[in-house]
């Protein structure tokens, strides 16, 4: 008898107040690494709270004492971008912006300078064979759907949207692999004007039907299986209605719950920090594993302590996938991977100005300029290990 299960996975907007505090810590953490000189010891570890009409920044960093960051600056070109420019959504960007922003203590620094992790902690990469992209098929098309939206309203298409939003995708598996969608929640704020039933129409024929055709599974569209903003009318959104925070959003940022998360957040950290380019450099193992054939799913645990210059720990799990041992996979990647933090930040050219664009739609499963960690440059080497 054939196995199915449902699994369901979500994603939030650009306009999501968490995504809104996520993008600013990441705008703040770019702007260390636009200083002219070494780069390299430069750190950055910020959050952000955003609530009505107002944003607070926090954190520490480290940069040369002549070095000129206007932090508020930041936040308000970064609310700009993102969408918040009308004062009735009740946060724009003439919000008032405090920051508490201030040195990083040089204790940390002993240990992090000559090449040591950041931080303690452990770190998941996973992958699988699923899409094209060697994530799960779940928190791809929720990814797809907030993002669509997010440019439908940028570009004008769909010009009654408003920042904000989100998306729910539930998918059914056979024996493992994708078989139909049973399930599509989307959430985003509108125009008064404009009744749900329109915004739903709307966004199903522009956004989601596309994506369902582009996957070929099959899909039963129904009040049941599609549900547009469940409460009823949503017109404003955003840190009005729900205060943001940095990092509150670790399943959206990585697999949408089929992987394994480690310990940390990933945005408003430096690189120097583990939980961020450890994370990365985890899923840039695995990816490659399964792109070689290794596996068809499979997962990496790394961990760290602060100061140290070589993770305390490798594991892998091809949840009985794997063409081999995961005992011999652990050893192909201390042979084809660097993964102390200087050769991760080295391997992966994690030093530039590249984070405020992994701040919404995910961190992983994209191909776009910058994502050096979705590079699949180690097939070859793997597959001559195999």
């Amino acid at each position: 008898m054939a196995n199915s299960f449902l699994f369901t996975s979500e994603s939030v907007s650009a306009g999501h107040p968490d995504k809104v505090a996520d993008a600013i810590s990441d705008a703040i953490v770019d702007s260390i690494f636009t200083i002219e000189g070494n780069v390299s010891s430069n750190r950055a570890a910020v959050e952000t709270l955003v609530t009505e009409n107002t944003t607070i920044l926090a954190g520490e960093v480290k940069v040369p004492e002549n070095a000129d960051i206007d932090y508020v600056n930041i936040a308000r070109e970064t609310i700009r971008r993102i969408g918040y420019t009308d004062p009735a959504l009740k946060f724009d960007d003439t919000c008032e912006i405090i920051s508490k922003i201030h040195n990083q203590s040089p204790e940390i620094a002993q240990g992090v300078d000559t090449g040591g992790a950041g931080d303690q902690g452990m770190m998941f990469g996973f992958a699988i064979n699923e899409t094209a992209q060697f994530m799960p098929l779940p928190i791809t098309m929720a990814h797809a759907i907030v993002r669509g939206m997010d440019e439908a309203r940028l570009n004008r298409s769909l010009p009654f949207l408003r920042p904000d939003g989100k998306s729910q995708v539930t998918v059914r598996y056979l024996d493992g692999k994708p078989a139909g969608i049973e399930k599509i929640v989307v959430a985003v704020p509108h125009f008064p004007e404009v009744s749900r039933q329109e915004v739903g129409e709307q966004v199903y024929q522009k956004i989601v039907n596309p994506l369902i055709d582009q996957y070929g599974l099959p899909f039963q569209k129904s009040d049941a299986s599609y549900i547009v903003n469940g409460t009823g009318a949503w017109t404003i959104g955003g840190p009005y209605s729900d205060t943001g925070l940095t990092g509150r959003k670790i399943i959206v940022d990585t697999y949408g719950g089929m992987g394994r998360h480690g310990g940390g957040c990933f945005s408003g950290k430096d690189p120097s920090k583990v939980d961020r380019s450890a994370s990365y450099a985890a899923r840039y193992v695995a990816k490659n594993l399964v792109a070689a054939g290794i596996a068809d799913k499979l997962e990496v645990q790394l961990a760290y302590v602060i100061g140290h210059h070589q993770p305390v720990s490798v594991m892998v799990d091809t949840f009985g996938t794997g063409k081999m041992p995961d005992q011999r996979i652990e050893q192909i990647i201390s042979r084809v991977f660097d993964l102390s933090p200087r050769g991760i930040i080295s391997s992966l050219d994690l030093l530039k100005p590249r984070f405020e664009h992994t701040a919404a739609y995910g961190h992983f499963g994209r191909e776009e300029n910058g994502f050096t960690w979705e590079k699949l440059n180690k097939v070859k080497d793997i597959q001559q290990l195999m």
